[in-house]
């Protein structure tokens, strides 16, 4: 067996590759604190390999890693001068996990092990201090009996608050030793009614007992939750750390702390943290004490009266001070710091590169960049492009109180709180009277788009996070929880059910499209900044990345929007979405209802000047970039009147009977649209709706020409195709209608034809598909639902449940599954540029703004990704450090 245990000071650990996969990030930093001459208390760490072994051993520890720990535990004490379980000089220790990601919280830890009815006593004669001896035995019994033996802890807590309420005090600091002698008895009959088992009295039974529980925490759910949530791979496992105790509640000369050693959540550079006097490092964090703070100008700031460690400590914070300076030179990061005073000397007990948010990382990374401490790609790596989103987007003020009464998916990013609305309709109208709202659906469809640009957020029951509530709502920056299945909704009596509480149209909620909570009234919420730092790291990020960043926009402010923040073109302009205007929406039923090619032609005359306004605009604004404009492609159904009066309405503007509209719905009625009549199959059963929509945007360039206007070069995109036939007649037709404008106009046009592969058939068929485009663009959205045969709007039922048994590590709508649809994106990439040296490649389902998805793109050759407009900085980034990796 390999080496499995190793002290912090072991000369062998430096030869380790990834020191941090076999140790943890809390074993390695002690041993490397440790060479750099700081004070570490001496200990050792039994490797995540141990980890793996417990499991494969039936949640127990091989025999010769035990002897490994008893003997490392001997050295402990040849260092110390102490014994484990001794009755003149104990020593103890504490117990804590260490994987190799900071996971803050998630798992557990014991401290004040080796404490038992005999040692206690031993530990109060040595150090002459009874009521530091009994409280690190209370503590010991409190921790031991949650993490190893699964009492609650509530249950110490209350029994600590009545006895503090019996004798009339507040603070456990105002509990001497005999109060903690009864409380101890107290504690130790709890065990026994809750776990019919005597307290372990036997140190070495602590010891192994500790060891399996935090091991054991790593499959936890609270672990596994996080896991999940940062996509953490589970076969890592955590490294367990066994540490000769330090005591910061032996009294006032004594105290405990944690410090960052830039601020977190601003990234100033000044040391942030707080400590305690007489107190153990759970004190800190657990809130059951108010923690002091560590500087002065701190302490100053927040109109503190108590004393900071600057003050109360000079000496100690001075050598503290030069720590944090060595500590972050040596890491060349912000780090995070554990520390405890004993009798005033200073001991390292955690350092680690600290959490912080996107505006700290931010502007700690430009920081650094300008103190020499890194390099210009160092800063880039240094930052999680995911959390960009939570600075372009308004975030819930962490200060107040939250109702949280239902959680969903966290579509897209951002806060809102607005009065319920249940329809687009109602939505449009309070906005029109300056009222914000939420717009609540079971789902929503592309006839609600409207409400959906009114409203402030978007909250539905069913959907995944690429249901078309999702695409839409981060298309437009609109916060949206979908899938939510918590609540219930009601459309005939206007309200919704979460739980036991029932919200009604007009009452106000607030929801977090950052995390997927539904809270009750209205939370406020705080504007994102957008700094100078941003900007230079934008700026950093361009100047390494390969890969283009596109946006997909069909709408005015969407293409600013993208534009402003660094798209190089709009990779996927969504034509349908421009039909769902008031004023257009009855043409578009016409056109589809006609039983003639003559009233088709009609209705489509009516809405080309629009679609031709639409392009304009848009080609003016991304002047000088290419913009792909996708004809045609969702299936008919979506565009047709649902309610009677609308009937009626499309009735009469055809001159036919209701019923007569009514039964040429139910003609066009299909089983399954997604699969229908849609894509290129409309443009092959009905032509002239593709020769509009070119005739469309060859005019727009035209008069933008003519009118010595900037424009954009357009790229044509034939969407569904599955062979190179149906590519062929429409790359005819396009050729045919640009042919006609350029002789009635007499300019040349420059465009490109090109399709979006989103079936398997394409992929496969590239080769010979590729004779006949310009350029590919991957609709991984649909490609993914066709080649795993899974929908994605009603995948929100079972894809946790995939996950959570591994069958997938991610959920495949939001990162691509590179094993199966990757492969094809792969494979069409290769074949297609085989016969098309030329053969331009990008990407424009969701999976264009998520950074695995991007750095696969990268992998894979392709020239540009494609991303709702808040999602290009996220893509810039992504794409830059994908470029780094390489």
């Amino acid at each position: 067996m390999a080496k499995v245990v190793f002290s912090f000071d072991d000369k062998s650990a430096k030869k380790l590759k990834n020191k941090k996969n076999i140790l943890g990030g809390k074993g390695a930093n002690l041993g490397e604190m440790g060479s750099l001459g700081l004070p570490v208390p001496p200990g050792f760490t039994i490797t995540t390999d141990v980890c793996d072994l417990f499991y494969k051993n039936k949640k127990k520890l091989p025999k010769k890693v035990i002897k490994n720990i008893e003997s490392e535990l001997r050295n402990i004490e040849k260092k110390t001068k102490k014994k484990f379980g001794d009755l003149k000089n104990p020593l103890l220790v504490s117990v804590r996990s260490g994987a190799r990601i900071s996971m803050p919280g998630m798992m557990d830890t014991i401290l004040n092990l080796g404490l038992n009815d005999k040692t206690v006593e031993a530990l109060k004669r040595k150090t002459t201090n009874g009521r530091f001896a009994k409280d690190s035995y209370r503590r010991f019994i409190q921790m031991y009996s949650n993490v190893v033996l699964n009492v609650e802890g509530y249950l110490f807590e209350e029994l600590i608050d009545n006895y503090k309420l019996t004798k009339g005090v507040l603070l456990d600091t105002d509990l001497d030793e005999s109060d903690w002698d009864g409380l101890i008895t107290n504690f130790k009959e709890l065990v026994k009614k809750e776990k019919k088992i005597n307290f372990p009295q036997d140190v070495k039974e602590q010891l192994l007992g500790a060891i399996n529980a935090v091991f054991l925490s790593w499959d936890s759910q609270r672990a596994k939750t996080y896991r999940k949530l940062n996509q953490i791979p589970d076969h890592w496992g955590t490294a367990v750390n066994i540490q000769a105790m330090v005591f910061g509640n032996m009294g006032n000369d004594c105290s405990t702390g944690v410090a960052f050693t830039r601020n977190p959540s601003t990234g100033e550079n000044s040391f942030f943290g707080e400590y305690l006097i007489n107190a153990q490092g759970e004190d800190v964090v657990a809130g059951t004490r108010t923690p002091q703070y560590i500087t002065k100008k701190a302490k100053q700031d927040a109109g503190s009266n108590d004393p900071s460690m600057e003050e109360a400590m000079p000496k100690v914070y001075k050598e503290l001070a030069k720590v944090f300076l060595k500590l972050e030179k040596h890491y060349k990061d912000m780090q995070d710091i554990e520390f405890t005073v004993e009798s005033n000397k200073l001991w390292m007990l955690q350092t680690r590169s600290g959490k912080r948010t996107a505006k700290a990382a931010i502007k700690i990374a430009v920081d650094m960049v300008k103190e020499k401490l890194i390099s210009k790609k160092e800063a880039i790596q240094r930052i999680d492009p995911n959390t960009l989103d939570t600075l372009l987007h308004p975030t819930l003020d962490d200060k107040v109180k939250k109702e949280v009464i239902a959680s969903g998916l966290p579509a897209s990013p951002g806060a809102a709180s607005g009065k319920v609305v249940f329809t687009a309709d109602e939505a449009e109208k309070l906005n029109g009277m300056m009222q914000d709202t939420i717009l609540v659906r079971l789902e929503t469809s592309p006839e609600d788009i409207h409400g959906m640009h009114a409203a402030k957020g978007i909250l539905t029951a069913r959907g995944g996070m690429t249901s078309h509530a999702a695409v839409v709502a981060r298309g437009m920056g609109r916060p949206c929880v979908s899938g939510s299945s918590e609540i219930t909704i009601d459309y005939e009596s206007k309200q919704f059910k979460a739980g036991e509480e029932i919200i009604k149209e007009g009452d106000i909620i607030t929801i977090d499209g950052g995390s997927g909570k539904i809270m009750k009234g209205l939370v406020p919420t705080v504007q994102p900044e957008i700094s100078g730092y941003f900007s230079t790291i934008m700026k950093w990020a361009d100047e390494f990345r390969k890969l283009k960043v596109r946006t997909n926009a069909e709408t005015e402010t969407d293409s600013k929007t993208a534009r402003e923040f660094g798209a190089e073109g709009i990779g996927l302009c969504r034509t349908e979405h421009m039909f769902f205007d008031e004023e257009r929406i009855l043409s578009v039923r016409q056109m589809i209802l006609s039983r003639s090619k003559e009233d088709r032609d009609s209705a489509l005359e009516k809405l080309l000047p629009h679609q031709k306004d639409d392009f304009k605009k848009i080609f003016n604004i991304m002047s000088g970039l290419p913009v792909t404009v996708r004809l045609l492609d969702p299936p008919l159904h979506e565009f047709l009147p649902k309610t009677d009066k609308d009937i009626d309405e499309v009735a009469r503007s055809l001159n036919l009977a209701a019923k007569e509209v009514k039964d040429r719905i139910a003609e066009l009625h299909e089983e399954n649209p997604m699969l229908g009549h849609r894509g290129c199959r409309l443009g092959i059963s009905f032509p002239e709706i593709y020769e509009m929509q070119c005739e469309a945007i060859f005019k727009a360039l035209i008069e933008l020409k003519k009118s010595k206007s900037k424009s954009a070069f357009v790229e044509i995109m034939i969407p569904l195709v599955s062979t190179d036939t149906e590519l062929k007649i429409l790359r005819e037709l396009v050729n045919r209608t640009a042919k006609k404008i350029e002789t009635e106009n007499k300019i040349k046009l420059e465009y490109m034809v090109g399709t979006m592969i989103e079936l398997p058939r394409a992929a496969l068929q590239a080769k010979s598909i590729s004779k006949y485009a310009d350029f590919f663009s991957f609709g991984t959205n649909d490609l993914t639902q066709t080649t795993l045969g899974i929908s994605r709007d009603d995948s929100g039922k079972f894809l946790n449940d995939y996950i959570d048994n591994k069958i997938f590590d991610v959920d495949p709508f939001v990162s691509i599954d590179q094993s199966g649809v990757g492969e094809l994106v792969e494979l069409a990439s290769t074949r297609g540029r085989k016969v098309n040296k030329k053969l331009k490649l990008g990407i424009c389902g969701e999976h264009g703004g998520d950074p695995k998805s991007i750095e696969f793109c990268s992998k894979t050759g392709l020239d540009y990704v494609s991303c709702s407009p808040f999602r290009v900085p996220v893509a810039r980034l992504s794409a830059a450090q994908a470029e780094l990796r390489k």
